[in-house]
């Protein structure tokens, strides 16, 4: 049984979503800040659960699978938080914070699909539910009524989402196909994640400028803050994947190293086993327990465990952490150029959010 509407959305706060603590926000001004990002978070999924209503029964069902499994609505409240550099949450920027969102959940469809992932958002995901075919068409139904509000908004709006969608795509496109020969695996991995994350996230800083009426000179520095933030984002994603810890993260630990995806971790292995005997070793292990799994074998909780534990231990999981500390701090290097104020404060505590969280 999925929640309902008020239920997804108890939490979804710039409190929450941000770990604010009170006496961070203690003034009178910071606390109006803070209210007035929470009301427009408010309008923001009350016009998400218009927006994915399909007259279709069954896309109407499939659309709000996943939407009501939850979300910590990190987007929308992004582009309404850099909003409040303007005019605040605008009525152009509520409905391209609806976009940037519904463009997420499309691509959680589709994602689950190119990974043959079994779980999302702590429920089986909508592939394992219903197969490839319906997730591949709810996404592409999401992907359209995005297309539909961005619309509405402007030549420039559309032409944002559509940069972003191609993004979207080729990012996904190199993960599948992989580095070439002459390719440095590290730096294709990190440019995989600044166009399937990071693109994103970007859009969203982008129209928090664009339709509030804020400078366009802060346009530069809060999609530069978007994008190196998805990459630390995603990098933080890759040290949970080896989590001990099921209960937060929503999925056993070593998925996405059972399922064959070489995060930073396993790339900086491969780089160190060229010189390290013991690298080399625990590689070989990682290896053989993936082909495995990837050829349809079983794998027992015990071997998964000890071999997470093992990369979870390793140096190469501090230095991933490390590499998502630089991206972090690089993102607000990026908003120097903005006032002084609640909205860098509360960006600068974002990123600060994204490299301590464990899910």
């Amino acid at each position: 049984m999925t929640p309902s509407a008020p239920a997804a959305r108890r939490g979804n706060s710039l409190s929450s979503s941000l770990g604010l603590a009170e006496k961070l926000f203690s003034s009178a001004s910071e606390r109006r800040f803070v209210a007035a990002i929470d009301a427009g978070l408010d309008r923001v999924e009350d016009g998400l659960l218009t927006e994915i209503a399909f007259g279709d029964d069954l896309a109407d069902v499939t659309s709000r699978y996943l939407f009501s499994a939850g979300g910590k609505r990190i987007r929308p409240t992004l582009a309404l938080l850099i909003a409040q550099l303007g005019e605040g949450a605008t009525p152009a920027v509520v409905s391209a914070a609806e976009a940037v969102e519904i463009t997420h959940l499309a691509s959680l469809y589709h994602d689950d699909v190119m990974d043959e992932a079994t779980m999302r958002r702590g429920v089986p995901s909508a592939q394992a539910t219903w197969g490839n075919t319906v997730a591949i068409l709810t996404g592409d139904l999401l992907f359209a009524r995005a297309s539909t509000i961005v619309a509405d908004l402007g030549e420039d709006a559309i032409r944002l989402q559509a940069q972003t969608f191609e993004r979207l795509c080729l990012g996904q496109l190199h993960e599948t196909i992989g580095p070439r020969p002459e390719d440095d695996p590290i730096a294709h991995y990190i440019d995989v994640l600044a166009d399937k994350t990071g693109s994103l996230i970007s859009m969203a800083a982008k129209v928090g400028v664009m339709f509030s009426g804020a400078p366009s000179e802060f346009l530069g520095p809060v999609a530069a803050f978007g994008e190196k933030i998805g990459i630390a984002f995603q990098l933080i994603d890759d040290v949970i994947d080896l989590s001990p810890s099921s209960d937060e993260t929503g999925k056993k630990a070593g998925t996405d190293l059972l399922a064959g995806v070489a995060t930073l971790p396993l790339l900086y292995l491969r780089q160190e086993a060229q010189t390290d005997v013991d690298a080399a070793a625990l590689l070989s292990e990682i290896e053989a327990t993936v082909a495995v799994s990837v050829a349809g074998g079983h794998v027992s909780d015990d071997d998964l465990a000890d071999t997470v534990r093992q990369l979870r231990e390793h140096d190469v999981t501090a230095r991933t952490h490390a590499e998502a500390r630089r991206w972090a701090a690089d993102a607000v290097a990026a908003i120097a150029p903005l006032p002084q104020g609640p909205v860098k404060k509360a960006l600068t505590r974002f990123a600060d959010r994204v490299v301590e969280r464990s899910a």
